[in-house]
């Protein structure tokens, strides 16, 4: 029996160790005990963020295959999806290059971390120095506060860029982000917290944010009609790093403060 050569014998048993070990499968984000949803408490009714991705049209998806170039951009999406053309045997030795514009075509994200006390957006005040029993504090919005994000950094088409880096969020963090949440005057909560008797203390109330960074990729895109060929060109691709701050809408980050 002849013997086995022994780069072989190595490559094999680095196999063995590969698919000994499942791979790890990714974390999930996870969100602080003192976080809370207050979509069902919240005075100020604010408009649902959910953004399904567009799925591309038989002829968009078959004008992307013709290009390396990803496209994630939902308005570019949109408007292909929204065209149509007509082929026709007569038109042998047609050609036609169309300007479709330069646009913000994908988003690549490289950190997702959340800042869970983003802007402090209420305080109750508990004083129960002068008590001889436990006082019973509960959280109450004393007055409407907005709270916006924004882009860290000007770039061209802002609008989409917003779109492409909070879509990526949302798919990572498994959470209802906006750009601009609003938290109602009135807003209050159930949970009790209670104070003992010569002490005080402060109920704060934060709204979170997470802060997005990766990289937003621009071209310019041409449509071009070749006969009955057509087919995307994607010129003059640039990328440009990126960061953003987006609030999550209907949650606040909620800390007891007790003193004497």
């Amino acid at each position: 029996m002849k013997k086995m050569p022994r780069i072989m014998f190595v490559v094999l048993l680095s196999l063995s160790f590969l698919y000994s070990f499942p791979a790890e499968a990714a974390k999930p984000f996870k969100v602080p005990s003192s976080v809370a949803s207050i979509s069902k408490e919240n005075t100020y009714p604010n408009a649902s963020q959910d953004q399904p991705l567009l799925q591309p049209s038989e002829l968009t998806a078959e004008l992307f295959k013709t290009t390396d170039v990803p496209i994630e951009n939902t308005h570019l999406i949109k408007m292909l999806n929204e065209s149509s053309i007509s082929g026709t045997p007569l038109a042998v030795g047609y050609r036609a290059t169309i300007f479709l514009g330069r646009w913000a075509l994908s988003y690549d994200s490289n950190e997702t971390v959340a800042n869970w006390e983003y802007k402090k957006v209420n305080t109750n005040h508990i004083d129960n120095r002068g008590g001889n029993k436990t006082a019973i504090g509960k959280y109450v919005q004393k007055q409407q506060v907005k709270v916006s994000g924004g882009l860290t950094a000007k770039v061209p088409n802002p609008e989409d860029v917003k779109t492409l880096m909070m879509q990526k969020a949302i798919q990572k963090t498994k959470l209802p982000l906006a750009f601009d949440t609003v938290i109602g005057a009135g807003t209050k909560r159930d949970q009790s917290y209670h104070v003992s008797p010569k002490k005080a203390a402060s109920l704060h109330a934060y709204a979170p944010a997470i802060n997005e960074k990766g990289k937003v990729t621009y071209g310019e895109v041409y449509l071009v009609l070749k006969g009955n060929k057509r087919k995307l060109v994607v010129k003059n691709v640039t990328s440009q790093g990126i960061g953003a701050w987006i609030p999550v809408q209907d949650h606040l980050t909620f800390g007891f403060q007790g003193m004497n």
